[in-house]
């Protein structure tokens, strides 16, 4: 158990590095940070405390990134730098890790650490991140993935590898594997960081600001609704409506979302199953986006679209 404690601590950060490890207890539910320097994590004596306390309950984890020199607290701003970029896979974990291994969208990853049966949580050592970058990229990846898209602060903590999740009962060992022992920089992910933003974070219909009055994009909504639904080709759809809408910062990108959005809340509308909507909203861009983003994007719309129609349901 510490000897894979301590390999995967010294593979993932450097001599006289500031780390911080942290103790979660679910019943009753307490936490214990300790921020130290690597080689005092390392010591026999350090090692047989967290084994102590991980068989009595406590859960082992490490922030995935190193701290500043005398840093006391995990905060954003206390983080030294970005050394990893990660995922964690809580839902149907093996097929999704098995898309992962298949994708030439990303590197192979420095370690995958098996937390439970089916559930695992996905490193790839990286050098020239900055904070920014790091969070769009991994919001994008989990996306493409379907990781949890709550993990993407620079101050995530991981599990510790040797010691057992004890969420669980019996408690799982968490174990480690190491499939590369590359670096990899952004230009290893193909990935589109220049639209991260509005793929994550658009809304085809904003809130109303004044009863009555509609925005732009509002109006656009409505008319692509429509046009849609009295069968209007939908490439023929995106190529006016970026014209018509010359102002926005990116008119095509702008909307082959609108379109693709209106059209996937109405297959689903019509009851077509929710991976048949994904497949074809990728075949419909296959030509106009690249792949490793295609996908991801169809997914995020066809799941944002289906929160649409459950939101009006409620309504």
């Amino acid at each position: 158990m510490k000897s894979i404690a301590t390999e995967f601590l010294t593979h993932c950060f450097a001599p006289a590095e500031t780390i911080a490890v942290l103790l979660r207890r679910e019943n009753p539910v307490s936490a214990t940070q300790r921020v130290v320097c690597l080689e005092q994590a390392l010591a026999p004596r350090y090692l047989g405390w967290l084994a102590h306390e991980n068989s009595t309950g406590a859960n082992v984890y490490v922030a995935a990134n190193p701290l500043r020199s005398g840093s006391r607290k995990r905060t954003k701003e206390s983080i030294a730098s970005v050394r990893h970029l990660y995922l964690d896979i809580d839902e149907d974990g093996d097929a999704r890790l098995a898309t992962l291994r298949a994708s030439d969208a990303v590197p192979t990853p420095t370690a995958i650490l098996s937390t439970s049966p089916g559930k695992y949580q996905v490193l790839w050592r990286v050098d020239g991140f900055d904070f920014e970058r790091q969070e769009t990229a991994l919001k994008i990846l989990s996306v493409m993935f379907g990781s949890d898209p709550a993990c993407t602060d620079c101050n995530r903590v991981l599990r510790v590898p040797g010691f057992h999740n004890r969420k669980y009962d019996p408690a799982h060992c968490v174990t480690v594997e190491y499939p590369c022992d590359s670096v990899w920089s952004p230009a290893d992910f193909r990935l589109d960081f220049a639209a991260a933003d509005t793929m994550l974070f658009d809304r085809a219909i904003p809130p109303r600001k004044q009863p009555g009055k509609h925005s732009h994009s509002e109006s656009d909504w409505a008319w692509v609704a429509h046009e849609l639904a009295h069968g209007k080709d939908a490439v023929k759809l995106t190529r006016e409506l970026a014209h018509r809408r010359a102002d926005k910062p990116n008119p095509l990108y702008y909307a082959q979302r609108t379109v693709d959005m209106a059209s996937a809340r109405l297959w689903l509308i019509e009851g077509i199953r929710f991976d048949d909507v994904i497949t074809m909203l990728e075949s419909r861009r296959r030509f106009e986006i690249p792949a490793a983003l295609c996908s991801a994007r169809a997914r995020e719309i066809a799941a944002t679209a289906q929160r649409m129609i459950a939101r009006r349901k409620l309504a």
